[in-house]
């Protein structure tokens, strides 16, 4: 049970300091921060696909299906951001 408090003050302070770190982040780097986020979305994506494989029970399925969801969910829209970004700076044809 001790674990378990454990891995919850983890949590915690993870979700605390992620929030510190994206409030201070000007607007000009969000764009470039989401391309480099989508790289660690994608490991997300593997490590959930490794977990439904070898994970036992329905709770373990849940949540690996969850997190292959929501992973999918900022990649796509993070390469979605990329390339509204990138088109921005292309020349406009007369």
């Amino acid at each position: 049970m001790a674990a378990y408090f454990e891995y919850i003050f983890i949590f915690a302070i993870a979700a605390l300091l992620g929030f510190e770190l994206i409030t201070k982040v000007p607007p000009t780097l969000h764009t470039p921060l989401m391309s480099g986020s989508n790289a660690i979305s994608g490991i997300t994506i593997v490590g959930a696909i490794a977990c439904a494989r070898l994970g036992e029970g329905f709770l373990s399925q849940a949540l690996a299906f969850l997190a292959i969801a929501f992973a999918s969910i900022n990649v796509v829209g993070g390469y979605l951001v990329t390339d509204r970004m990138l088109a921005s700076f292309k020349k406009k044809e007369k």
